[in-house]
């Protein structure tokens, strides 16, 4: 008879089942899939994971309700444990708030600027980058759930980690650890199951949270350590634990860049480029969700530098320079020619200029480059605290890079109070207030503009006829020409009103008075420092 279970759209349930039949190895002997069959007859042939000893498990979330068939399939048929079992689901709707579950799990739009959720209501990406979170140092619950609430409140929505093989170490390095050990055994035998069950907690958290999870699988250079069967390995137990849950797929990070120590880094290099690629269409072949996929580039490229074939990912992950204000005009300059390359797809600047790193990159550094990528048309912006990155404790900081030297040895503690998060929060929730997504940028709209050999001149991007939206890095004073306000619509009335990018007050403007020619000469803001100007229609 066949077992009948309950579950809610878009929420993930999962179930065991446990083999009378020992086998020496299970992990590497047994593959075990749930084909489920929806109420239109679309099939979802989904992996599941080993838990140990003989035991696997399913996770299933039903994109819509209805009833849903299912039966398993073992790569050994004549264990009936496995093979041949059978049941129904009965999918009811999803009657909560969290929008991961209300609106469903992301994809991109289809004019392959952004990224929305299924039922198309659009998502704005604003990240931040906890790489090693899944490790011990960042206690489990208490300060994983500080963070994780403290970004929420401030308007977070993606976190950006890595699912325990790490950057910035040599395998197996204790700082890698969680309280279950490594993610696989040493030599790369086999997983480590328990690992995973710590990290299901914190991965959990975050989904019901409201947060999407960016699982980073591996970084770049690891996969010449457990070479490509075992990645794919890796990666189908990825997919099997997460896939599930409402996440986004990056294949590695800096996928392209050499471990430090490289003594063939050329060699290397064209190695994993071609070992990610081949990973990324194993990835986007077992996925039954089809969730997006990206991987994060090497400093100031592209995620199609780190593949052979860029249609393997969905969207463009870029690094940039950790260089401070001096690189500043470079990054906006590698947002805009990332955004002009085909083939064409969503950019979100996934790295660049951590808060705090080097000593510098301080809150100015992180308004700029917030809204110079919005602004640009980019799908969102990662932002980064040197000390959460890598998970600084305040008793014991992370300690050197294999290449011998620390970025830095602020605590996490203090790290995530930086003012930068809290004022990248603030840019979003003013650019929310409208159809953000329909912006396009329009540097025609003002000038001076940024572009060119200036990128630290003013950035424009709106809705013509509704909504213009202009940052001004500043500072404007009586001594340079006039910033002019260019191409106001004839019969359209806009007020306007400046914006301090650091606290969110408003300075009102009134009703703008354009000149012949639909031109309006931008009064003086009141201090001299960045701002943020808008001119919104009047009804």
């Amino acid at each position: 008879m066949a077992q009948e279970r309950f579950i809610i759209q878009n929420q993930a349930l999962e179930w065991a089942y446990s083999s009378g039949k020992a086998y020496a190895d299970p992990f590497n002997d047994i593959d075990l899939d749930v084909v489920f069959t929806g109420p239109q007859g679309k099939e979802w042939r989904v992996p599941a994971f080993w838990a140990g000893e003989q035991e696997w498990r399913v996770r299933f979330a039903p994109l819509s309700p209805g009833l849903y068939r299912y039966r398993t399939i073992c790569s050994d048929k004549s264990n009936p444990d496995l093979h041949g079992q059978e049941g129904i689901l009965r999918v009811t709707p999803y009657e909560g708030t969290n929008p991961l579950f209300k609106h469903g799990p992301l994809r991109v739009s289809a004019d392959r600027r952004h990224l929305e959720h299924l039922d198309g209501t659009p998502f704005f990406w604003l990240g931040d980058t906890w790489w090693l979170s899944l490790c011990k140092r960042l206690k489990w619950p208490d300060e994983f759930q500080l963070l994780a609430a403290d970004r929420k409140a401030k308007g977070f929505t993606v976190i950006q980690l890595v699912a325990g093989l790490y950057p910035d170490m040599p395998a197996f390095d204790p700082r890698g650890a969680n309280e279950a050990g490594f993610p696989w055994e040493e030599g790369y035998a086999r997983i480590n199951p328990a690992y995973f069950d710590m990290a299901d907690l914190r991965i959990r958290w975050l989904v019901n949270s409201g947060l999407v999870p960016c699982i980073v699988g591996s970084w770049g250079y690891l996969l010449l350590w457990t070479g490509l069967d075992k990645m794919k390995k890796h990666w189908c137990y990825l997919i099997a634990r997460y896939g599930a849950y409402p996440v986004v797929w990056c294949l590695a990070g800096e996928g392209g860049m050499p471990y430090y120590l490289s003594t063939d880094r050329e060699g290397d290099k064209q190695a994993q480029i071609a070992g990610w690629t081949e990973i990324g269409r194993y990835v986007r072949q077992i996925d039954p969700y089809h969730h997006p996929v990206t991987i994060h580039a090497t400093a100031n490229s592209s995620s199609r530098d780190q593949l052979e074939d860029p249609t393997v990912v969905d969207f463009d992950l870029l690094q940039s320079s950790h260089s401070g204000f001096r690189v500043l005009p470079q990054i906006a300059e590698h947002v805009v020619r990332s955004l002009r390359r085909e083939p064409h797809m969503p950019v979100v600047n996934g790295e660049a200029c951590y808060e705090g790193i080097l000593e510098g990159s301080r809150e100015e550094v992180q308004r700029f480059l917030f809204w110079s990528c919005l602004l640009s048309d980019a799908a969102g912006y990662t932002y980064g605290a040197n000390g959460i990155w890598q998970v600084n404790t305040r008793e014991k900081p992370f300690g050197p890079s294999p290449h011998g030297m620390s970025w830095g040895d602020t605590p996490w503690e203090d790290a995530y109070r930086l003012p930068g998060s809290t004022q990248l929060g603030i840019g979003k929730r003013l650019l929310e207030r409208y159809e953000w997504w329909r912006f396009e940028p329009h540097q025609e709209w003002i000038e001076p503009c940024a572009g060119g050999e200036n990128y630290f001149g003013n950035y424009a991007a709106g809705i013509p006829g509704q909504v213009r939206v202009f940052y001004l890095p500043g500072p404007i004073t009586r001594r340079g020409s006039p910033t002019r306000i260019k191409g106001l619509e004839p019969g359209v009335r806009y007020q306007a009103f400046f914006v301090n990018p650091s606290d969110g007050s408003e300075r009102p403007l009134g009703e703008v008075k354009a000149e012949a020619g639909g031109e309006w000469p931008m009064p003086l803001p009141p201090v001299m420092r960045d701002w943020v100007l808008v001119l919104e229609r009047m009804m």
